[in-house]
C-alpha cells in the first residue's frame, strides 16, 4: 500500500481493515446499507436477520434503490457462498455488543471473515445514538461518501422542534414504545435501553414505564397491561416481524388504542442525520397533533 492510496478503518471490535484503495463493492447488513446510502454509498448487496424474510423489509431499507441492490436473504438462507455471490470487497455488519455479527450465526461469520474483510459497527445499548451515527459517518467518509447537503442543519432543527413540542405537551406526551407480538401480548420497550429512545427522553419526551421483570430490552405485557400504562403516543414497531398495531383486536386495548396517537417506529433505525430528523419530526407531529390515530 502507498501512503496516497491506502485505505483503512478500525471497527468497533478494534480490528483494522485495510486495502490499497477504498472498497467499492460493499455488502452490508440492511440497517448499515440503508444508512450508508444516505451518505451516497450504494451497497452492491444487503442481508437481513433472522427476523426478516425472503424479501427486504421496507421498514429497514429507507431510501435504498432496491432495484439496484441485491438482497441476499436472511436467517437460514444465509451462507458464505450466498453472501459473497456479488463479489464484495468489504462487508459492513452491526453488533449489539461483544463483536458478534448480528444476523449471522457464528460459524457463517467466521468463514465469511476468512474470505473478505469485515467491519463491524456497534449499535448496542451501551452506545449513544450520536456515537453510532458518528461511526457510520466516519466509515462512509472513508469510502468516499458525504452527508447530504443541509442534513446536519435539518437534524438540529428537528431536535429543537421536538424539544419545544415536548415542553408544551402534558407530561412530555407519555410515550409507549411497543412491538405488537400477537393478539394476546406485546413487547414494551424499556426506553433507557434504546439509544434512539434515550434521545427522545433527553429532548423532554415523557415515557410510560413498563413493569419490572424479565427482559433486558423489552417487557412482555398483555394488552390490558399495555392499556393500563395510559399512553398518549404509541411508537409502534413496523418491522415485518411485528403485527400491525391497527390489526390488534384485543378488547382490553381498544379504548387505549383509540385515544393514543401512533408513530411508526423501526427499532433498528437508520443512523444518518436525515433519517433521524424524519423520525424526530414524526414524534413532534404526534406531540403537536390531536389525540387519536
Amino acid at each position: 500500500m502507498t501512503e496516497q492510496s491506502a485505505w483503512s478503518f478500525a471497527d468497533d471490535r478494534g480490528r483494522l481493515a485495510a486495502a490499497d484503495r477504498p472498497p467499492s463493492r460493499v455488502l452490508a447488513y440492511v440497517q448499515a446499507g440503508a444508512t450508508l446510502w444516505d451518505y451516497g454509498i450504494r451497497p452492491e448487496g444487503i442481508f437481513g436477520s433472522g427476523h426478516d424474510g425472503q424479501e427486504p423489509d421496507p421498514a429497514k431499507t429507507g431510501t435504498l434503490p432496491l432495484d439496484a441492490v441485491d438482497y441476499r436473504g436472511a436467517g437460514d438462507d444465509l451462507d458464505v457462498d450466498t453472501l459473497l455471490r456479488g463479489g464484495p470487497d468489504l462487508v459492513v455488519a452491526v453488533s449489539y455488543g461483544h463483536g458478534q455479527l448480528y444476523g449471522l450465526d457464528a460459524d457463517t461469520a467466521k468463514h465469511l471473515e476468512e474470505r473478505v474483510q469485515v467491519v463491524v459497527i456497534d449499535v448496542g445499548q451501551a452506545r449513544t445514538l450520536d456515537r453510532v451515527a458518528e461511526r457510520f459517518a466516519e466509515l462512509a467518509r472513508s469510502l468516499g461518501g458525504a452527508p447530504a447537503a443541509g442534513a446536519a442543519d435539518g437534524l438540529r432543527a428537528a431536535r429543537e422542534r421536538l424539544r419545544s413540542a415536548a415542553r408544551t405537551a402534558s407530561g412530555g406526551g407519555r410515550v409507549l414504545a411497543l412491538s405488537p407480538a400477537s393478539q394476546e401480548q406485546a413487547y414494551a420497550a424499556r426506553p433507557q435501553m434504546w439509544p434512539e429512545l434515550r434521545v427522545l427522553a433527553e429532548l423532554g419526551v415523557g415515557f410510560a414505564t413498563p413493569p419490572a421483570g424479565a427482559g433486558v430490552n423489552w417487557a412482555t405485557v398483555d394488552w390490558a397491561d399495555a392499556a393500563a400504562l395510559e399512553p398518549g403516543i404509541v411508537l409502534t414497531d413496523i418491522r415485518s416481524n411485528a403485527i400491525p398495531l391497527d390489526e390488534v383486536t384485543a378488547p382490553a386495548w381498544g379504548p387505549a388504542g383509540l385515544r393514543a396517537r401512533t408513530v411508526p417506529w423501526n427499532p433498528e433505525p437508520l443512523c444518518s442525520p436525515q433519517a433521524h430528523a424524519r423520525f424526530l419530526a414524526l414524534v413532534a407531529d404526534a406531540l403537536e397533533g390531536p389525540a387519536g390515530g
